[in-house]
């Protein structure tokens, strides 16, 4: 009997794909979750919703596996196959550092500094933005099939690939402001969070700079064809 994924592959060559990105999907709500409970100072839901984060990002590794293993050698794929599995480890990637920013998030020393979370969540809130981004250029790899990536629907996506590169370009300059102004005023802080305020910072940027590469790399499809 065909898995899941090998349906998927029949269904649409992009489906599988699609279907990862709704777990890591997943594990950016999750980790939205978690900042709006540390926002209401509800730090038992933070270490829960962690927990539950982690879970999913095994579940969307579990289905990054499947794909790799069911990646069927007999149907065409409109794309080359190291392009397709590039393109999955990359969402999946961004499924890994929503898990590692809720664990550190979780730790019992961050909450001594909840100040901090603000700066924080500002830059995990522009982060997103590129993510939801990349996340709907991926809603539309169906529709560049049907136009064999051309026209006005590759003109649309390359639209927004720029505007997901734009994105990323705000939050860089979000990430410099933050850790000037805090290298600036941090001089009594404590090393534990010194640590973990530049580690979580450097960390969520890094949702947006998957997310520009990850649309990049589509839009590498596109000129190809």
């Amino acid at each position: 009997m065909l898995s899941t994924i090998a349906r998927l592959f029949g269904k649409s060559p992009f489906a599988p794909l699609q279907t990862h990105m709704k777990k890591v999907s997943a594990c950016i709500k999750m980790l939205t979750k978690i900042f709006e409970s540390i926002e209401k100072g509800d730090f038992s839901k933070l270490e829960e919703n962690a927990k539950a984060l982690s879970k999913l990002e095994h579940e969307a590794d579990l289905t990054k596996n499947d794909i790799r293993n069911h990646l069927p050698k007999s149907i065409f794929l409109p794309i080359d196959r190291p392009q397709f599995l590039e393109i999955l480890s990359l969402q999946d990637s961004i499924a890994d550092k929503a898990e590692e920013i809720g664990f550190l998030l979780s730790f019992s020393s961050m909450k001594k500094r909840a100040d901090l979370y603000k700066n924080l969540n500002a830059l995990f809130v522009k982060n997103v933005e590129a993510f939801w981004d990349v996340r709907n250029i991926l809603k539309e790899l169906d529709e560049l099939l049907e136009s064999s990536f051309g026209g006005i629907e590759a003109e649309k996506v390359k639209v927004m690939v720029e505007k997901t590169s734009y994105k990323e370009y705000e939050a860089d300059k979000l990430k410099i402001s933050l850790l000037k102004e805090f290298f600036e005023t941090g001089d009594d802080v404590p090393n534990t969070i010194f640590y973990l305020y530049t580690k979580l910072i450097e960390e969520i940027n890094q949702i947006s700079h998957i997310s520009e590469r990850l649309a990049h790399r589509i839009r590498m499809v596109l000129e190809l064809k």
